[in-house]
């Protein structure tokens, strides 16, 4: 990866298609009645975002393995109940609505011939890929995500600030530190802490039993961080309550693999990536045959416009 002095905007793109295929009606469809609702309001929302936050460099972070073996082998229920497909030597199918599953090609192709990179590592989530592109970026950093667990990235000292969308992209929550102590009384760091200790169902982390957000919270500004308040249940001094002490204890083998399941990487081994702006198309006689096509129409153009704006700006 080059160095990225600019403004680095990374994408959370399966978070971003699947809020697209939501919120746009199907009845957005290609000319042979396909519907294209993810590939088009995928479209509108980067050109939103470019136009918004005037990013110089824009990476498209990929699921290339969406549920990795590693974190299941220390966490056997994480992501469990969106398996569609297990497979043998490669990633299981993850559930997806039938008519999203045929865009997400189109979506690679038509970001591939724009030229905006596109970045997935085997092995590995997007949000891993995000880990290590913003731990390796010299200039402020802005995560695009509908996943809270990102937050766990956010540190104002390097300028490091998840866009979380509230409304497709029109109205984003501007995270950084301030608030997430607002909203969970923690800091960036603070907040894997939390969520190992929370849970998170949608994700099929069990979390400590008895210990909700509030709960977290309240041990972590007690103690400090994970490790802090595990060493205070072997303390007899230290002011947990004795529900609180038993459960920690019993949860001691969830609480020793989860840090590694929770938290996100920062040292995938990253594809060398031009992750500059295009202000032209890469492939233009590629993309006007996705255009032609899907239908992409206006979408499209309003983000090529917006790309070319930029590139003069």
């Amino acid at each position: 990866m080059r160095d990225v002095t600019g403004r680095l905007m990374l994408l959370d793109t399966a978070s971003l298609y699947f809020r697209a295929y939501f919120g746009v009606p199907d009845s957005v469809t290609a000319p042979d009645g396909t519907p294209v609702n993810a590939v088009r309001g995928l479209l509108d929302f980067v050109d939103r975002l470019i136009k918004d936050h005037r990013p110089t460099h824009l990476v498209a972070c990929m699921d290339a393995d969406w549920r990795p073996q590693w974190r299941v082998d220390l966490i056997p229920t994480y992501k469990a109940h969106r398996v569609a497909e297990e497979h043998t030597g490669a990633p299981d199918a993850e559930e997806v609505p039938d008519t999203l599953a045929p865009q997400v090609p189109v979506i690679e192709s038509v970001l591939d011939a724009i030229g905006i990179a596109r970045v997935g590592v085997a092995g590995y989530e997007a949000d891993d890929v995000i880990g290590t592109f913003t731990a390796r970026a010299a200039g402020p950093v802005d995560i695009v995500t509908g996943d809270r667990d990102l937050y766990q990235l956010v540190d104002d000292a390097r300028g490091v600030r998840v866009l979380y969308p509230l409304k497709g992209v029109g109205t984003l929550q501007l995270t950084d530190e301030a608030v997430l102590r607002e909203k969970y009384g923690v800091d960036g760091r603070g907040y894997a802490d939390l969520a190992l200790l929370r849970g998170d169902p949608s994700d099929g982390l069990p979390g400590v039993p008895g210990v909700g957000e509030k709960t977290a919270a309240k041990l972590l500004a007690a103690f400090g961080d994970l490790a802090g308040i595990m060493a205070a249940v072997d303390d007899p001094k230290a002011k947990l309550t004795p529900a609180q002490r038993r459960r920690l204890a019993e949860a001691r083998p969830y609480v020793a693999v989860a840090p590694e399941v929770v938290r996100v990487a920062g040292d995938v081994p990253l594809p060398e990536v031009d992750t500059a702006l295009p202000g032209a198309p890469r492939d233009p006689a590629d993309l006007d045959e996705l255009a032609a096509r899907w239908g992409l129409g206006g979408s499209l153009q309003r983000l090529l416009t917006t790309l070319g704006a930029e590139d003069r700006a």
